[in-house]
């Protein structure tokens, strides 16, 4: 980031702290907004601090008034109430209720499972749970999974939603798979022959599209009911080949809208089903549309969330629900959601190139599912809140992952032990210097609120490791220290020979003129080499010190680099992978 932008931030929540507490800022606490926002810039602290030092001497210079005045003109979102914007995000809005005497809030979530769980799919699970438990009602996991073909479903996906649902706080009262249950919908669809408001077509594509383009009913729409019910039972028994017959609902011929007229709601569908209960044992199979209102009648479904995409979607199921008797649940639409850093995504298309060897798995770093973002480290309250500050709108939304990364921020920094981590390697060779004894042990903070909790590391000889970042930085005479270790002044740069020039080991870092930076004992020693997976699909190699390979499976800090949950631990525990959360 360049100097400009970097000013620009301070300025702005310097502004944003003063005009919050109506007093002058405090350094460590804008400094401290700026690392959490901005964790590339911590290679860069010392120049950081001088930077809000600066800023905040010249606001402690003006008055309340023009700092208002200033914060409004550079950031208005950030001048108004706190007050006020934290009521605002408080909570989902309230649901359009319409239930009759005792009838209780149900709400459902009904995924196709051809893959696993994407951010999308969290939208749903999250927002759907919470309004069920805000109002003491039912919600319903339910697998939409009656296309065998275009979206065939995943066998591994129903356990994943399951496991997702239960991760996120989010366990459904009741799941329910659609697949299983084709003839709870021939039966509604001969009730529907029975009342001559659906018929078999046995149009082509092509030629029925004709005639819906012209506004003229088909010559099959006028067939009567026991010819209906006769090609109907013909279909379920494999009398017709895929393509030859479907079963279409009446709804006008005129209407305006080409895709409300006569839809289709059973279509042939010869291949075998991946669950195995499922098999080969049905032909006729129901779309989407008919499926998904079926099933909101049968289960009670008081309350659809849908997006603003599937309004068509409502109006062919309404003509269902008139030709039935039925009442529509309470729908709301809410907008899409684009994630910046995913850009556009569909399961479909993940699991095509996850199947040609582009990704590892459904929980590769770089894909948008809830299995990646778990193995990266992340938190379900974090993800929770994330979707519930987004609110019910129709309004498309596009937000970054900083977002996502700010709520999980939260949710791990004071539980996540610190270790330190160099990048791209180079060894620095110790020699004792004059008042300085050589230091074979650190004592290091586990966390920097735990005053208490130290874990101790041991050099293992004359020569350390530190990043090639800080490595490149370094001229001769200068004196940094390595933290919790010794101060050392560099000897020379290339071979990289530092002398001891402090007390030998410390706890605390007193120096102040000095630049710290942290370091790691060479894999000779005690070292353990670590590769970092990262979420763009680069990896990160270095070495961290020993205690790194008991965190197995946990969220850990490494300074000045930001956090990783340790995934495996190899050759026994001498090297160790990380998934990089933020």
């Amino acid at each position: 980031m360049e100097e400009a932008s970097v000013k620009a931030e301070i300025r702005k929540y310097a502004l944003q702290n003063a005009v919050r507490h109506g007093k002058p800022p405090r350094e460590d606490a804008v400094l401290k907004k700026i690392l959490g926002e901005c964790p590339e810039l911590r290679k860069d602290a010392k120049l950081l601090a001088a930077l809000v030092k600066e800023e905040v001497k010249r606001i402690k210079s003006v008055s309340r008034e023009e700092r208002v005045e200033e914060l409004t003109a550079v950031a208005p979102g950030l001048a108004e109430p706190q007050k006020q914007k934290r009521e605002e995000k408080q909570g989902l809005p309230e649901l359009p209720l319409a239930l009759a005497n005792g009838e209780k809030v149900v709400m459902r979530f009904a995924p196709n499972p051809n893959g696993a769980a994407t951010l999308g799919s969290a939208r749903g699970i999250v927002v759907n749970s919470e309004y069920a438990k805000k109002y003491g009602g039912k919600f319903i996991l339910r697998f939409d999974d009656t296309d065998p073909v275009v979206k065939r479903p995943l066998l591994e996906a129903y356990d994943w939603y399951l496991e997702d649902c239960a991760w996120l706080g989010a366990e459904p009262d009741e799941v329910v798979v659609a697949s299983e249950r084709l003839e709870l919908y021939y039966k509604n669809a001969e009730e529907l022959l029975k009342r001559g408001v659906a018929y078999v077509c046995f149009c082509p594509a092509d030629v029925f599209k004709a005639y819906k383009d012209r506004k003229r009913a088909c010559p099959h729409r006028a067939a009567s009911v026991e010819e209906n019910l006769e090609s109907w039972g013909k279909m379920l028994g494999g009398g017709y080949d895929e393509k030859e017959a479907v079963l279409r609902i009446k709804t006008g011929m005129e209407l305006e809208d080409p895709a409300l007229r006569d839809w289709v709601a059973f279509r042939i569908l010869k291949r075998e089903h991946p669950r195995a209960s499922v098999g080969r044992r049905f032909v006729v199979w129901p779309n989407l549309d008919f499926e998904s209102a079926v099933e909101d009648h049968l289960l009670g479904v008081t309350h659809i969330i849908r997006g603003k995409d599937l309004m068509k979607s409502e109006k062919r199921q309404r003509f269902l629900y008139d030709h039935l008797g039925w009442n529509y649940p309470e729908t709301t639409h809410w907008g899409r959601i684009k994630v910046q850093e995913f850009g556009k995504f569909s399961t479909s298309e993940l699991r095509k190139r996850i199947e040609r060897g582009e990704y590892e798995g459904w929980d590769d770093p770089r894909l948008p599912t809830l299995r990646a973002l778990r193995r990266r480290g992340f938190q379900p309250e974090a993800v929770r809140k994330f979707f519930l500050s987004l609110g019910v709108s129709q309004t498309d939304i596009a937000v970054s992952l900083k977002n996502l990364y700010a709520e999980n921020r939260k949710a791990v920094d004071a539980l996540a032990s610190r270790y330190f981590f160099v990048r791209n390697p180079k060894e620095m060779r110790l020699k004792a210097g004059k008042g300085g004894s050589f230091p074979l042990v650190a004592r290091a903070l586990k966390h920097p609120s735990r005053r208490a909790d130290y874990r101790e590391i041991r050099t293992g000889g004359d020569a350390v490791l530190i990043s090639g970042d800080d490595f490149a930085k370094l001229r001769e005479g200068e004196k940094i220290r390595l933290k919790f270790l010794c101060d050392v002044e560099i000897e020379s740069v290339k071979p990289l020979i530092a002398k001891v020039v402090g007390s030998g080991s410390c706890t605390e870092t007193t120096a102040k003129d000095f630049q710290i930076i942290q370091w790691a004992p060479t894999p000779a020693a005690n070292g353990i080499k670590v590769a970092v997976k990262k979420p763009n699909g680069s990896e990160d190699e270095g070495v961290s010190e020993p205690l790194i390979s008991e965190e197995l499976g946990n969220v850990v800090q490494f300074e000045r680099y930001g956090f990783v949950r340790i995934d495996s631990v190899l050759k026994e525990g001498r090297e160790v992978v990380a998934y990089f959360t933020h």
